[in-house]
């Protein structure tokens, strides 16, 4: 085996091996934090701003805000502007109860954590027994990322639109492994009619342009995450931010042909610095994705329908079989997709469903009272010898 082959063979094993990816995770997170694009890292280049100020009170004066990195069964890792930190949980504190992302106050004379900090937004996914799932917080744009081939899927690139807009997060759609795509361009017009204004970047995650054309949203102090399925490029277009190669750092796997999935290469969820001065924060792949309590998501990503809605003869028209329903309207004009209808009557219908009792059973309420009083409306003006009391 020549020299060279040797020396490659050897830089392999190192960028396999765990124990030392480990090492050069904490190294390039180290220098990063310290000085990114030339810049002393300061709070506000970790993302703080009035907001988390806003809410320091007197007696916070004797701590200092980090900012959490890492999410562990049983600790934390968080960053500042001085290097790593290690918040030590006070009591009945729960690892469960934090997200990367986090702003939290701790003790600097024994890194003690004091209190979490309200969140500007948050990400998170339902789970079984009601609760949800926390996947980052105070997350500026959100990478809703999927790819131009069997993956491809509006409904659930819908669910995760109404996540963000229920945020309060910027979604920016990107459509990866458009260099294997014969007709990214349909890929593209398709994402776009999802939502009003809906940014959409088709892009080759190992291309060189592909850090230059998510440039705008990756600015100094801004933070992104990144969701998606597995196998569509996540990990690779991590390793394009944070400036290093594809191998170093998020390992990336291959996807099937046959239907365009993929296997989990990233199994924890990270805050990373962005070489142009952000930050990101990279997922697991999600299989399947259920809304919860999204409501006002929904309507601003079905925005069309919702401005039909006020015009329907009946104020809790379902836009299905009713008459004078605006919505079927536009159906039979040809101004409204009949699928984009049965996706919003999905949605929310699920969005219902997995509410938790009491908010379910104030809508049946709400929904009982407004039904009688149009009884009682319709009885009214009746002639009397019709209406029986």
């Amino acid at each position: 085996m020549g020299g060279d082959s040797c020396y490659r063979a050897f830089c392999q094993y190192l960028v396999e091996s765990s124990f030392l990816k480990g090492i050069i995770y904490v190294c390039h997170d180290i220098l990063l934090c310290r000085h990114v694009n030339n810049h002393e890292i300061t709070l506000e280049g970790l993302g703080w701003s009035d907001f988390f100020n806003n809410q320091l009170e007197p007696q916070d004066d004797s701590s200092v805000p980090v900012r959490i990195s890492k999410v562990h069964r049983a600790r934390l890792v968080a960053i500042s502007p001085t290097g790593s930190v290690n918040p030590v949980l006070y009591a009945q504190a729960n690892t469960a109860d934090f997200a990367v992302g986090d702003w939290v106050l701790v003790d600097p004379k024994n890194q003690t954590l004091q209190r979490l900090l309200d969140r500007k937004t948050v990400i998170s996914r339902p789970r079984g027994g009601g609760a949800n799932q926390l996947a980052a917080a105070n997350v500026d744009t959100l990478f809703i990322v999927t790819s131009c081939n069997a993956d491809f899927n509006s409904a659930r690139l819908e669910r995760y639109l109404a996540m963000a807009n229920e945020s309060g997060i910027n979604p920016v759609i990107i459509l990866t492994k458009a260099d294997t795509a014969g007709s990214a361009r349909d890929y593209e017009q398709q994402t776009a009619m999802l939502q009003r204004e809906l940014p959409v970047v088709v892009l080759d995650a190992r291309s060189p342009d592909a850090v230059a054309s998510l440039a705008p949203w990756c600015g100094w102090g801004q933070t992104v995450a990144l969701v998606g399925s597995s196998g569509v490029g996540k990990s690779t277009l991590v390793n394009a931010l944070i400036g290093v190669g594809s191998s170093s750092f998020q390992e990336t796997g291959e996807i099937r042909e046959h239907d365009g999935k993929g296997r989990h290469t990233t199994t924890s969820r990270s805050l990373h610095a962005i070489a142009g001065g952000g930050w990101v924060i990279d997922t697991p792949g999600i299989r399947t994705l259920s809304v919860s309590d999204v409501s006002a998501g929904i309507n601003m990503l079905f925005a069309e329908i919702t401005e039909l809605a006020p015009h329907c003869k009946f104020r809790d028209c379902t836009h299905s079989h009713e008459p004078g329903c605006a919505v079927q309207a536009a159906v039979a004009a040809g101004t409204l997709d009949p699928e984009r209808l049965t996706r919003w009557r999905k949605l929310r219908t699920e969005n219902i469903g997995t509410q938790p009792d009491w908010v379910r059973r104030d809508v049946a309420s709400r929904n009982k009272a407004t039904s009688k009083s149009k009884l009682l409306k319709r009885a009214d003006q009746q002639p009397s010898w019709l209406v029986f009391r």
